[in-house]
């Protein structure tokens, strides 16, 4: 924090994802109230996780061939535009159920280029050596952010909806400001013609590497399974008998965990048995869903999902070490554009999942399924990947450039297509 440039960084990444945690608060329980069916609230989650599948080799070559902040920057305008007609929308009235769909889906669109070119840009900000930590405080930024985020949604709310969209507008421009002031090592250009090789270059690199190919697919299920917080409306209004208030609070609960976790490990590295720990903190994530999805107090349910953010946070500081510190620069993006699709998309996919299992057998077993496949899937990944359990060290110098335009390279990568 003593650097301006990550200082920016920091606060930009704090602004875009506390506009994006109120307009989810805000969305999700008018999408609720004024359906009231929990299938709706499944289709928000498949609005958000369509665009990144759809998009994931586009986005990849994007962010390694242009300017990482402009592309940034422009996203952070797109959520503000959409924001903006939500806000509109609802204070006029126009605003129905396909037409919040259809900016939700606008909104991810933009969050799919947004997100991989912000991660990206982190290496070009710190030296190799202080990585890890730095992916820790970034993490700090994002939960600092998803604690007050739903919270300020939920109790701005109660002012009407058309307050919290227009609010979330002037954030995400702020965000588009702040992103322009960072000064970063200039964006790799990649200097291979774009080709089907060069395009599925990430998900070739992923494939070889099986410390990336284990973290991320552990997260993918774990993630999949896991994933409640599109029934937490349902859980608040139908099981806890709280308001938008209270669906505030259960939103920042995994966010006061997350950011507990990730400041400790701003000071304190996790390279003495990473790899255990990793799994570790999956299993407990398991357990802390189960805790929740059994609990008929406020309270509880609140200590569950503090935990249940705690043990992510862990899972999130190991995965992204291990992607930005293994990763050649000049691929950085579409490896990190696999990552996204590959975790960042399960989370939306497994509201979906839960949205789905809950219209027809209900949220609380909904939730109870998906706690006890997290463990099971846990268990699982440490018979199959023992090499991602003897992880110890974090600390690793960035892998050089990989000369994508050497032959030797292309035809490598032309063997990993076929």
């Amino acid at each position: 924090m003593r650097h301006t440039t990550f200082a920016n960084f920091w606060c930009a990444r704090v602004a875009t994802t506390t506009a994006y945690q109120m307009l989810w608060v805000a969305i999700g329980w008018q999408v609720y109230d004024m359906t009231g069916n929990a299938l709706d609230l499944g289709l928000v989650g498949l609005m958000q996780f369509l665009p990144v599948v759809a998009m994931a080799v586009v986005v990849g070559q994007t962010v390694d061939r242009y300017d990482r902040r402009v592309i940034a920057r422009t996203c952070e305008c797109v959520h503000a535009l959409a924001a903006t007609a939500l806000a509109i929308g609802s204070a006029t009235g126009w605003l129905t159920r396909e037409g919040i769909f259809a900016l939700v889906l606008l909104t991810s669109t933009a969050r799919a280029f947004e997100m991989p070119s912000i991660i990206a840009l982190l290496p070009g900000l710190v030296a190799p050596p202080l990585l890890p930590r730095a992916i820790a405080a970034s993490n700090t930024a994002s939960q600092t952010a998803v604690i007050c985020g739903p919270a300020l949604g939920g109790v701005i709310y109660g002012f009407g909806p058309a307050t919290v969209y227009a609010l979330c507008a002037a954030t995400f421009l702020l965000a588009g400001i702040l992103v322009s002031m960072l000064k970063t090592a200039p964006t790799p250009k990649a200097r291979a013609p774009v080709t089907l090789v060069t395009m599925f270059a990430g998900f070739s690199y992923v494939r070889r590497t099986r410390l990336l190919l284990g973290a991320i697919s552990l997260d993918l299920f774990v993630v999949l399974l896991g994933g409640i917080t599109a029934l937490l409306p349902i859980f608040a209004r139908d099981i806890l008998d709280t308001g938008p208030w209270g669906l505030g609070l259960l939103r920042s609960a995994p966010a006061v965990g997350a950011l507990g976790m990730s400041a400790f490990l701003v000071r304190h590295s996790l390279d003495r048995g990473a790899g255990r720990k990793l799994f570790a903190s999956t299993a407990m994530f398991g357990i802390a869903i189960v805790a929740f999805s059994l609990s008929a107090s406020l309270a509880l349910s609140i200590a569950a999902l503090v935990v249940y953010g705690a043990m992510d946070a862990v899972s999130v500081v190991v995965r992204q070490s291990l992607v930005q510190t293994r990763t050649p620069s000049d691929m950085l993006g579409r490896v990190i554009a696999v990552h996204a699709l590959f975790t960042g998309t399960t989370g939306s996919l497994g509201q979906f999942r839960a949205g789905v299992f809950a219209a027809f057998i209900g949220a609380v077993p909904s939730a109870l399924i998906g706690g006890i496949g997290a463990i099971l899937v846990t268990v699982l990944w440490m018979w199959w990947f023992p090499e991602l359990r003897r992880i110890a060290s974090l600390a690793h110098d960035v892998v050089p450039p990989a000369q994508p335009g050497g032959a030797a390279h292309t035809r490598e990568l032309a063997s990993e297509v076929e």
